[in-house]
C-alpha cells in the first residue's frame, strides 16, 4: 500500500430484493427492478460517481428458511429471499464504468479450485483488471442441503478446506507468466512453453493435476476480499485477505482488531501493509443534521422482530425459534453452534455472559437492523468527522457501506460525503489507474 493513506472506500451489495438490510426492500425510495441489469448498472454508476474503490456481493447459496424449519416467514417478509449468481451480474455493472473493482463471493466449501480459479480470472479478464474475490467458507445447513451434502461442515475444518483450495488455486493462477504469449505470426509461435508450468496437487480435499487454461490478467489475478473475524477465521483472514471486512463496534474496538490483525498477518509472514482493514459502517446523511435524523428514525422503523430472528437462525445454523425470548442458552447448544462463531463472540463479550440469552442475541447482533455495524447519522461535515475520527486513531483502513436502501444510499454517500472527505486530504479525487490493484495501492499478489 502507499505510504500516502487515502481512505479505501467499499460497498456491499446482494445480489437480492434488499441490501443485507432486510427491510431496505420496504423504503419508500428502494427500487424494486432488483431483477434487471439496469438496476446493478445504476448501484455501479453511483458507486463509482464517488469513486468507490470496489464493490462486493455477499451470498449465500440458500434463503434463510431455517427459523421455525420453514421458508415462509422469510418469503412473505421479504428476507433476502431472492438469491442470484453475482458473477455474471458482476459484468453486466463492468459494462457501466470504467474503474470500479467489482467483486463476487464464491464458496470454498462446494466449488472446486479449478472452476473457481477459471472464473475468476475470466472475470478478470473481461472486467480489465478490477476483479476481486470474497472467499467465504458456507456456514448452514440449509447451503449443504442445496450444494447436495448431508450437513454442514465443522467451523474449523471449512477453513481447513479453504486453505487448501487457496494453495491450489494461486498455483494455478501463477502457472502462466505475465510474458508468456508471444503471439508470433511470422514463426507460429503462439506462447513460450517454458513460461507455462503445469501443476500436480495433492491434498486432504483437493487433487488436482494439469495446465491451468488462463494467463494472467492485467493486474496479475484477482484481489482477495475476507472477512474472518474470530478465531480460526481470523487466521485465515490474515493469511490470504488483501481487503478485509470487519464489523466492529467502535473506534476503540477497531484500533485493537486492526492492531491485532496485522500483527497476526506479520506473525504469519505478511508485510501488514499489504492488507486493508475495512470495518462497516451505515451512513445516513442530508443537507441538514435534522434531515439526516429524520432520514434515520423512518430507516430504523422499517425493521420487523421476525428480521433479525430469521437472520440469526441462517447465520449461526440454529432454530431460533426454539428458544424462549429470556431463556439463556445452554453450553450444549452454544456449542451446537457451527455458523458464523463471530457473532456469537461478539454476543458473548458485550453481554457479559457466558450464556446468553434469546434477547442478548438480539440486542448485542444488531442483526436484521440498521444497527448491526456502526451507524453515522448527520450532515455531511458530521459524517465525514466520524470516518476521518476511525481513520486517523487507527481503527480503519477503509470502510464498507452497508445500504439502508439501494441505490439512494450509495448515491447519497458519493453526493454529500465523498467531497467534503476530498475536501480534507484523506479521500483519493479520482483513480489512480485501471486496475482494482493498482488503485488500491496493493502489489502483485505474493506466489505460495
Amino acid at each position: 500500500m502507499a505510504n500516502n493513506r487515502k481512505i479505501i472506500m467499499v460497498g456491499f451489495m446482494q445480489a437480492q430484493n434488499c441490501s443485507n438490510y432486510p427491510a431496505s426492500w420496504r423504503h419508500h425510495q428502494s427500487a424494486g427492478d432488483f431483477l434487471t441489469p439496469d438496476y446493478y448498472q445504476r448501484i455501479a454508476r453511483a458507486l463509482e460517481d464517488g469513486k468507490f474503490h470496489l464493490g462486493f456481493f455477499d451470498d449465500r447459496l440458500a434463503l434463510p428458511d431455517i427459523y421455525g424449519a420453514d421458508h415462509k416467514e422469510a418469503v412473505k417478509n421479504g428476507i433476502r429471499v431472492v438469491k442470484m449468481d453475482p458473477v455474471p451480474i458482476l459484468a453486466t455493472m463492468a459494462m457501466s464504468t470504467k474503474n470500479l473493482g467489482l467483486a463476487a463471493t464464491i464458496s470454498t466449501t462446494y466449488y472446486n479450485a479449478f472452476h473457481i480459479a477459471r472464473t475468476m480470472m475470466t472475470l478478470d479478464h473481461m472486467t480489465g483488471g478490477r476483479a476481486g474475490w470474497n472467499v467465504v467458507t458456507s456456514l448452514n445447513d440449509s447451503e449443504a442441503f442445496n450444494m447436495g451434502a448431508a450437513g454442514t461442515i465443522e467451523h474449523d475444518r471449512r477453513y481447513d478446506r479453504a486453505d487448501e483450495l487457496m494453495t491450489n488455486i494461486i498455483d494455478m493462477w501463477g502457472a502462466w507468466d505475465s510474458d508468456a504469449i508471444l503471439f508470433d505470426k511470422e514463426n507460429g509461435v503462439f506462447a513460450d512453453p517454458e513460461k507455462v508450468r503445469s501443476y500436480d496437487f495433492q491434498g486432504e480435499w483437493f487433487q488436482t493435476r494439469g495446465t491451468f487454461t488462463v494467463p494472467p490478467s492485467p493486474q496479475g489475478h484477482p484481489v482477495i476480499v475476507q472477512a474472518g473475524q474470530s478465531g480460526r477465521g481470523r487466521q485465515f483472514a490474515c493469511e490470504w485477505g488483501e481487503v478485509i471486512f470487519t464489523i466492529q463496534n467502535n473506534v476503540e474496538r477497531g484500533v485493537q482488531v486492526r492492531n491485532e490483525m496485522r500483527e497476526e498477518a506479520s506473525q504469519q509472514g505478511r508485510d501488514p501493509d499489504t492488507i486493508a482493514i475495512c470495518p462497516a459502517v451505515y451512513v445516513t446523511t442530508g443537507e441538514t443534521q435534522a434531515i439526516a435524523e429524520d432520514k434515520y428514525a423512518y430507516v430504523n422503523n422499517l425493521a420487523k422482530p421476525i428480521d433479525g430472528l430469521t437472520l440469526l437462525s441462517e447465520v449461526l445454523n440454529f432454530d431460533f425459534a426454539t428458544k424462549d425470548y429470556d431463556e439463556p442458552f445452554t453450553d450444549e447448544e452454544l456449542g451446537s453452534i457451527n455458523g458464523l462463531r463471530g457473532i456469537l463472540d461478539k454476543v458473548v463479550r458485550l453481554s457479559g455472559k457466558s450464556n446468553p440469552t434469546l434477547k442478548d442475541f438480539v440486542d448485542h447482533s444488531g442483526r436484521g437492523t440498521v444497527h448491526e455495524a456502526p451507524h453515522i447519522v448527520g450532515d455531511p461535515k458530521y459524517v465525514a468527522d466520524e470516518l476521518e475520527k476511525w481513520f486517523i486513531e487507527g481503527a480503519a483502513d477503509g470502510f464498507v457501506l452497508f445500504a439502508s436502501h439501494t441505490p439512494g444510499a450509495y448515491e447519497e454517500f458519493s453526493r454529500y460525503v465523498v467531497p467534503e472527505l476530498q475536501r480534507r486530504g484523506i479521500y483519493h479525487d479520482d483513480y489512480a489507474g485501471p486496475t482494482l490493484r493498482g488503485n488500491l495501492g496493493f502489489s502483485s499478489y505474493r506466489q505460495k
